[in-house]
């Protein structure tokens, strides 16, 4: 059986290759060449998207003996990630790059590859498990043992067809296994560090690459308390996102928060960190993995953030692609443009995009 491994150079996904070469896999392994979308060089650590790190890739399959490609997805991810990242800050929402990466290009373009590489399958080295339920006839996904590498929120928006073809070596691994099997193997990567943050942003100054890449969008304009009276000065709205406390000037009196982002009138809203508490949210464009939708009002525990250890609450169907949640507590930052991911202990029953 052929699979199309994404590699990006790092332990992860060369060991996800190991193991599949090992369990009788025809592997070919796969780097996607994303292009330089940053003008600086930045801190020196790895990323995925870097000249190393498709080399790394590259020395990583002569050494398990598979082929290796590299393709050039430039344009598309310019256009489905880059431009999404800062668009989202333009409406006053914060972006979640990785969700779209994973849907539209890892299982998106990659799995169009792997068709016509008549390859079955496409894998990646995330902390997932997934598994086929007879009984319900559906692709079930659940989080990673390692709940502190855990990547099912990032990958809520899969579809049962993208399921159907995705092999995720690593979920029942913990990092330090992995990190384990890459010396025994003596993969070339196997001390190399992890990366962070996102990877086209190489020294993680999300202020600095948005400069770059939309300095003639940023505009000026007043920081408000929620009485609406001005009590400073913002350089753009695209440099702010709920629960942001830093950058908005001194002399406020007591800790101040954002607690609204208002495009139509290019205003950044502050108050306490009480205001941050909120007992509902909505969300759009639902992907439902356990079940075909939702119909009924069920009880879940919502991640309203990767790092998020979950609030429970009750959610309401409104349409077939959008419900509301009413948490049991309130909830501090909810945030529109995140991912309301919903979870039945390790078992994702699907998720949408905060409104």
């Amino acid at each position: 059986m052929r699979v199309i491994v994404a590699m990006s150079g790092g332990v992860d996904s060369s060991v996800t290759s190991a193991l599949l070469v090992e369990k009788g896999y025809d592997v070919i392994g796969i780097t996607m060449r994303l292009g330089v979308q940053d003008s600086t060089n930045g801190s020196g650590r790895p990323q995925c998207c870097s000249i190393e790190s498709v080399e790394d890739a590259r020395r990583v399959c002569a050494q398990l003996g598979i082929p290796f490609y590299a393709v050039n997805y430039e344009a598309v991810f310019k256009k489905e990630i880059v431009d999404y990242f800062c668009n989202e800050y333009s409406y006053g929402r914060t972006p979640n790059p990785c969700v779209i990466c994973n849907q539209k290009l890892k299982f998106g373009k990659l799995l169009e590859l792997a068709k016509q590489l008549d390859a079955e399958y496409v894998a990646t080295g995330h902390y997932v498990r997934l598994c086929y339920d007879q009984n319900l006839g559906r692709y079930l996904l659940k989080k990673g043992v390692d709940l502190n590498k855990d990547q099912s929120y990032a990958l809520f928006s899969l579809t049962q067809d993208q399921l159907k073809h995705a092999i995720f070596p690593l979920g029942e691994y913990t990092k330090a296994q992995v990190r384990e099997m890459a010396r025994q193997r003596s993969l070339k990567v196997s001390e190399r560090p992890e990366s962070q943050e996102l990877c086209f942003i190489s020294d993680d100054n999300y202020n600095r690459f948005l400069k770059d890449q939309m300095s003639g969008q940023l505009k000026p304009g007043p920081i408000v308390d929620k009485s609406g009276k001005v009590v400073g000065q913002h350089q753009g709205i695209q440099f702010y996102t709920i629960g942001q406390r830093k950058g908005l000037g001194g002399n406020l009196g007591k800790a101040m928060y954002v607690i609204k982002i208002d495009p139509s009138s290019n205003t950044i809203v502050i108050g306490s960190k009480s205001d941050l508490l909120v007992k509902k949210l909505t969300a759009s464009n639902a992907n439902f993995i356990s079940i075909p939708r939702l119909t009924n009002p069920i009880k879940a525990l919502v991640k309203i953030r990767y790092k998020d250890n979950g609030t429970l609450g009750t959610v309401y169907p409104i349409s077939d692609d959008r419900f509301e949640v009413i948490f049991d507590e309130p909830c501090m930052s909810v945030t529109p443009g995140q991912a309301a991911v919903l979870y039945d202990d390790d078992l994702v029953i699907g998720g949408g995009w905060i409104d």
